[in-house]
């Protein structure tokens, strides 16, 4: 453990064995787990009410969760774990209120093929997550001779009836947030980071990459009030951009999209066509291992589905895996807060089976980075679901008494190799 929020901490530098004030590791590692996942629950808060949604049980967890982590309030272990629960609970309301807030202010999310290329002209590339960014740089870019590109967890925007509108909207340049810097550097335009998931810039594009809302970078101006005036300037100044062919994506997989295709999918699995579905995805980054979740999709029996969501989908979404009687046998359901969506999916498919979402034909295997994912898996855990692979590593911030609860309770595991973990998932 490691804990100096006291002034009485061991050698007034950290207490890394045992907590003067009588904390263990346990403790501390919960703690931390909470914290994590409460930030997690801020992203998307902060999202949601940037369109004016709130939610005032939401809002006052986050006060209780945060004062049950203060020095001297609480030693005991199971009242901590109902918190971390209760964490996972609240961000389940919170990804629910920001998918009604998006559909309701951008419309429900439609499958939508993006283009990987570029076309003439200068062009803005966005990244980050934040779509009334990219909705009030659309608007004013209209008539510009401006094109606007995508990048990393801005890929689902092109489903959104009110953002694919704009026809200067014209498709996704680049992969995941850990590949900015060449992608970055290559791409000749203005640049707009929105939210988190922003690298320092290289001095070769720093002048001509903006920030706005809660992201900040040094050396690099920020957009205040959503006035991307200067964004718009710069691109004009800039070369344009080449007419340059490229592949095709689709996202845009949202939950009302797949439950039209329940029927199908029922019928699909009753008759012995889908076997299995698999949701592969979450936070990308760059830590050696992160291959797996390429191999492992690549290796997917085609009887078998593949929903993905979150910058974790950038490892294998180029693939072409064809499709079982009409259904896409590779499901973009979109942003990681779209955890929502697969989950309602999971939801209706147990209904119509009726048995548990454990009992269903469904393995999760999902890559995490960083604290939006740490409070989705919080989620799951509070759901009851059970045999979650994660990877590329465990949370470090579990300790053995922390991860040995919740692999005897949940039988969370580690990944191992794409053909292990699949004959003991498949049989």
């Amino acid at each position: 453990m490691f804990c100096y929020q006291c002034e009485q901490t061991a050698g007034g530098s950290g207490c890394t064995r045992v907590g003067v004030c009588g904390k263990n590791e346990d403790i501390a590692s919960l703690q931390d787990t909470i914290i994590i996942g409460l930030k997690g629950i801020a992203a998307y808060a902060y999202h949601a009410g940037e369109l004016g949604a709130r939610d005032p049980e939401v809002d006052a967890f986050m006060h209780e969760a945060l004062f049950t982590t203060l020095t001297n309030v609480d030693f005991d272990l199971n009242r901590h774990i109902e918190t971390a629960l209760k964490v996972g609970a609240m961000n389940l309301r919170v990804m629910e209120l920001l998918d009604r807030a998006h559909v309701e202010r951008f419309g429900a999310p439609e499958p939508t093929k993006v283009s990987t290329g570029t076309k003439a002209g200068p062009g803005i590339l966005v990244t980050g997550h934040d779509l009334l960014d990219l909705y009030e740089l659309l608007r004013q870019t209209e008539g510009t001779g401006i094109n606007v590109y995508t990048h990393g967890e801005m890929l689902p925007a092109h489903a959104y009836p009110e953002l694919k509108k704009f026809p200067h909207l014209v498709g996704n340049y680049g992969s995941a947030w850990q590949n900015q810097k060449k992608e970055f550097e290559d791409f000749p335009g203005a640049i707009l980071g929105t939210t988190n998931c922003v690298l320092i810039p290289k001095e070769s594009y720093r002048e001509r990459m903006f920030t706005c809302g809660i992201a900040g970078l040094p050396g690099v101006t920020h957009i205040k009030n959503r006035d991307f005036t200067p964004v718009i300037e710069k691109a004009k100044s800039l070369p344009p951009l080449e007419e340059k062919a490229g592949g095709e994506l689709t996202t845009g997989f949202h939950h009302q999209a797949v439950l039209k295709l329940a029927g199908q999918i029922i019928d699909a699995v009753k008759a012995g066509k889908i076997r299995h579905f698999f949701l592969v995805g979450g936070c990308d980054g760059a830590k050696p291992g992160r291959n797996y979740y390429t191999e492992f999709v690549e290796k997917v029996p085609k009887d078998c589905v593949v929903l993905t969501l979150g910058c974790g989908k950038y490892r294998f979404n180029h693939l072409d895996l064809g499709d079982i009687d009409g259904i896409p046998r590779l499901l973009d359901m979109g942003q990681c807060n779209n955890a929502y969506s697969a989950l309602q999916v999971a939801l209706a498919l147990a209904d119509a089976f009726k048995c548990s979402v454990n009992e269903l034909p469904l393995s999760l295997v999902l890559s995490w980075f960083e604290q939006k994912a740490v409070a989705i898996l919080l989620t799951l855990l509070h759901l009851g679901v059970r045999n979650i692979r994660i990877g590329p590593s465990l949370p470090a911030f579990l300790m053995p008494g922390v991860l040995k609860v919740l692999q005897e309770k949940y039988n969370l595991k580690p990944i191992t190799t794409p053909e292990q973990d699949l004959k003991e998932i498949l049989g």
